[in-house]
């Protein structure tokens, strides 16, 4: 096998793995919006919340941060090994990104908060395990998804109690 020779940042190669990653985080982030706006106008107001959610505005400020350091995770762990050697970590990358969207599509877009709950337990075992796969790269990427862990774990919270305060 031969060992992965690490590009230059500001190379064209580098500046398009990178480009690419930005563009797969944020799509997922734009399906996820387009999929909330009207139930977070509609349905989502008229949910018993806990006293600890946050502000409406804060949503998207934090997602919008998450996904850039997803996004530049992800490219420092193909900078690092490429392809080939992280297509593990690469994978459960894009997996992790799949069931995110899913979340969204469980919660706003079919209001099945129980199954919500079931999914967003999935999607913080699969953000473990890219943190743990990640960190075999570039210890710099794993430690990029630590704050999109401690997020989501408190969203699963936040899931959870809004599914006990409002049952069917």
């Amino acid at each position: 096998m031969s060992r992965h020779r690490i590009p230059p940042t500001y190379s064209a190669a580098s500046i398009a793995a990178l480009v690419l990653s930005l563009l797969a985080c944020f799509t997922i982030s734009a399906v996820g919006g387009a999929i909330t706006a009207g139930p977070v106008k509609s349905w989502y107001p008229t949910l018993v919340k806990p006293a600890l959610t946050p502000p409406d505005l804060a949503f998207p400020i934090v997602w919008t941060l998450l996904f850039a350091l997803m996004a530049i995770a992800a490219w420092r762990v193909w900078r690092q090994s490429g392809v080939r050697q992280a297509r593990g970590a690469l994978l459960l990358f894009g997996l992790q990104l799949l069931l995110n969207l899913a979340w969204s599509w469980l919660f706003f877009g079919r209001q099945q908060i129980g199954w919500a709950v079931i999914e967003i337990a999935v999607l913080w075992l699969a953000i473990a395990g890219c943190i743990l796969l990640f960190a075999r790269h570039d210890r710099v990427a794993a430690l990029l998804l630590a704050p999109y862990l401690l997020w989501v774990s408190f969203a699963a919270w936040l899931t959870f109690s809004i599914w006990q305060l409002n049952p069917v």
